[in-house]
């Protein structure tokens, strides 16, 4: 039987991994995905209070108006010896401007399989994933964390799972944010969608900086930038 530890971040990972949604000490260097010659590159250590539990890497490719987004993610939660909770996600996506023209996702957490399929046709953005086929509107984005575009919508594409999400984004905040060990001016936001709350950070040149999201019983979860 899985302990409730596990079930909750469990829970927690599929929401904040909506992509989109966590081997601890130098997982980032055995990472299996590697960036392209030019391409933009987004690589998080991924901690769980202040234990390191794994990375997520993400690898943007852009020529004319398409963008191809590839990530990686594996995170691993140990109590003492014992393994209570692995998860890794492998997501491509492939992009026209600001609106999704496919995907590809590929899930294993803790055991459990998930996938996502998805694909612009005439009219609409077809998904096939593990809960079922859905019709989406022909536009459509997914948790892209790293365009901060998607701050401006009102639905998102959970790219473990398939669901087509409400969501609630703040105004921004100005905060100073520790950044590769220095301060830096940087605006926060919070989304909330369904039981996902997390506050997202960017630079004033709208870079993606950091995320956090509280665990319940009050656990901090969080992406610190390499």
């Amino acid at each position: 039987m899985k302990s409730r530890t596990s079930l909750r971040i469990h829970r927690l990972l599929g929401l904040v991994l909506a992509l989109v949604a966590w081997t601890p000490v130098h997982a980032v260097e055995s990472a299996s995905i590697e960036a392209d010659a030019g391409a933009d590159a987004w690589r998080f250590r991924v901690y769980l209070d202040d234990r390191e539990i794994g990375y997520h890497n993400f690898y943007l490719q852009q020529s004319g108006d398409t963008r191809v987004l590839r990530s990686e993610a594996n995170f691993e939660y140990r109590l003492m010896f014992v393994k209570l909770f692995h998860y890794e996600h492998e997501n491509r996506e492939t992009w026209n401007g600001d609106c999704l023209r496919s995907i590809e996702s590929r899930t294993d957490s803790n055991g459990e399989p998930y996938r996502v399929d998805g694909q612009l046709q005439t009219g609409r953005f077809r998904v096939d994933s593990s809960a079922g086929e859905a019709d989406l509107p022909e536009c459509v984005m997914s948790f892209a964390y790293w365009n901060p575009a998607f701050l401006d919508q009102g639905r998102l594409l959970n790219t473990q799972n398939g669901e087509f999400l409400d969501v609630e984004i703040s105004p921004p905040v100005a905060e100073q944010l520790l950044v590769r060990g220095e301060q830096q001016s940087s605006f926060r936001y919070r989304l909330e969608a369904g039981e996902l709350r997390l506050d997202l950070w960017y630079s004033a040149n709208n870079e993606w900086l950091a995320l956090e999201s509280e665990v319940r019983g009050g656990r901090k979860l969080r992406y610190e930038l390499l």
